[in-house]
């Protein structure tokens, strides 16, 4: 994994469950941390502008989108796909 991203995705998984960063384990899953479906949503629009990507994500049906989402390791391994391909 790169650090860079793994650091900036758990900064803002962080700032939307308003923790420490250093409280964001990769195994964590949002809802452990208290990230509810806004603050899902409101990640999902932060990834996208900070890495200048396009992340599959239906909101409405988060469990049917092709962006893992089940932890916190499984988003930071999608969205690095993501920068890979942009």
């Amino acid at each position: 994994m790169s650090d860079s991203v793994k650091l900036r995705v758990i900064a803002i998984i962080a700032e939307q469950a308003m923790l420490d960063v250093a409280e964001v384990s990769e195994s964590a899953t949002l809802e452990e941390l208290g990230v509810d479906s806004l603050g899902l949503v409101e990640a999902v629009f932060a990834i996208e502008e900070e890495f200048d990507v396009q992340i599959p994500f239906n909101a409405n049906e988060p469990g049917d989108s092709d962006f893992d989402i089940s932890s916190v390791k499984s988003i930071v391994i999608a969205v690095e796909k993501l920068v890979a391909e942009a």
